[in-house]
């Protein structure tokens, strides 16, 4: 397998500083399937290639594995084509380089430089457009040569083999970073085990392109191997990067700005903790806590012994854990978290971070959810997937659940004609929608609701926020 990365850039042997080989040694480094060799074919101020090549041994690959295919080491295409191999050995032996460090020219891991990598042989599943759309909305350009399966035999069609070549102006760390992640999705057939732990590296690895990628979904499924748990995971973290970290603040501070003259907040969330401690619950989930305001009030409260705060946003789960000073919960296997709660010593406060459009089984067995001024945040289309979760997989014994009522805003002069009091609003549903969208939700799910007003009520206009309590069993 043969991967070579070119630059134009001035002095273009810089390229050896940032990858930190040597460009007159000839250097190789042992590997557990096999050996790296790194050379540099060419080497001048105008143009300088490196070439990394894997020396796979696909014999070694099997032995000793009782489920190995009998003609395995004959048979296979590892030794020959770009796969997880190649993100390993990027790792390991462009280390620095992937992490964005020069030591000796610092300031020259920083900036963009002309490069075009080549790699020989690219498995490629989805054919030529899955190439594009992957690699073009990272700005690339990209020239594809599909490879025949044999030469001598062309009337045995083409392969699902191509050289591949990219070329763009950037920092070599981005380019490493992508074909670090991105190689393995092409190909589809990791050489190690799957875990919990490859939703981390993935995040990681993914920081800052990776959330607002187009295909990010089929990314994230093909380099968790389509383990449904896992890409869930992904999925749902990677939410939190869709919105720019500036509009965050402003939006916060320009509805409770609006809402500041009749103290609805604080009305509102008097009026969800009482209705909690009506239900009788002792065990209780905070959906979509942010920087954990209703989780104060709740923890004042002792008849709440568990309160477990949830939310997408690691940002606002910090901010929480800091004004609380809680623990987040971040175990994933049922094992692992029996274990975190077991060393708990009786914490009753902590926050984790899942998203509400994924079935996390984390949230299942509490006694009650509140769910304040969520559901308006959510697209329409993804409100089906929101309910399932809610009122299906985790199924709290009582749901209370707050979201404004649409015709109280003309009571506000300083909210324009047709606008939402937040501008992350999908949608604002008047009493009669709310009341028919959540009549909906208790026949489907076997859940009964009750209305309740909140803040001041106008006899035309209603309350300004509407609360539905959602009960069963």
């Amino acid at each position: 397998m043969l991967l070579t990365i070119t630059t134009t850039h001035t002095p273009a042997s810089d390229l050896s500083f940032l990858l930190h080989k040597h460009p007159d040694k000839v250097q190789t480094f042992d590997l557990n399937f096999g050996r790296a060799i790194v050379a540099y074919p060419e080497v001048s101020d105008a143009k300088c290639t490196a070439c990394l090549l894997l020396d796979v041994d696909p014999v070694g690959l099997v032995r000793g594995r009782d489920d190995a295919f009998a003609l395995g080491q004959y048979v296979n295409d590892r030794p020959y084509v770009a796969s997880s191999f190649l993100s390993v050995a990027i790792s390991r032996v462009f280390g620095s380089a992937l992490g964005g460090t020069c030591n000796l020219k610092p300031a020259l891991a920083a900036i963009a430089i002309p490069l075009v990598a080549r790699i020989e042989v690219l498995p490629v599943r989805g054919g030529e457009t899955s190439l594009r759309s992957i690699f073009e909305p990272l700005g690339y350009e990209v020239a594809a040569q599909r490879l025949a399966l044999d030469d001598k035999f062309p009337e045995w069609g083409e392969s699902p083999y191509y050289t591949v070549t990219l070329t763009r102006t950037c920092r070599l760390a981005e380019l490493l970073t992508h074909l670090y992640v991105l190689v393995p999705v092409f190909d589809g057939r990791k050489h190690y085990f799957i875990g919990d732990d490859e939703v981390n590296k993935l995040l990681a690895k993914g920081e800052g392109w990776l959330a607002t990628h187009p295909a990010k979904e089929e990314i994230a499924k093909r380099y968790l191997h389509r383990r449904p748990s896992l890409v869930k995971e992904a999925l749902a973290r990677l939410t939190v990067d869709e919105e720019p970290d500036v509009e965050e603040k402003p939006r916060e501070d320009a509805e409770e700005k609006l809402e500041r003259p009749i103290s609805l907040n604080t009305q509102r969330h008097e009026a969800v903790v009482n209705a909690l401690l009506a239900s009788g619950a002792t065990r209780v989930l905070d959906l979509g806590c942010g920087e954990g305001k209703l989780l104060r009030s709740l923890v004042a409260k002792k008849q709440f012994r568990e309160i477990v705060g949830v939310d997408v946003s690691t940002r606002a789960l910090e901010i929480a854990e800091r004004r609380l000073n809680i623990t987040r919960e971040t175990a994933k296997s049922p094992r692992v978290q029996q274990a975190f709660a077991a060393a708990r010593t009786g914490a009753r406060l902590t926050v984790l971070q899942s998203s509400l459009l994924y079935r996390d089984s984390r949230l299942a067995g509490f006694d009650a959810a509140a769910v304040v001024e969520v559901v308006e945040h959510l697209d329409p289309p993804r409100l089906a997937a929101f309910e399932r979760v809610l009122f299906e997989f985790a199924r709290p014994k009582c749901v209370v659940l707050t979201t404004p009522n649409a015709e109280y805003n003309t009571m506000w002069e300083n909210l324009p004609a047709g606008k939402f009091r937040h501008p992350d609003h999908r949608f604002e549903w008047t009493r009669a929608e709310f009341e028919n969208w959540a009549n909906g939700i208790a026949t489907r799910f076997g859940y009964t609701v009750n209305f309740q007003a909140v803040g001041p009520v106008d006899e035309a206009k209603g309350p300004p926020t509407q609360m539905g309590v959602f009960t069963h069993g």
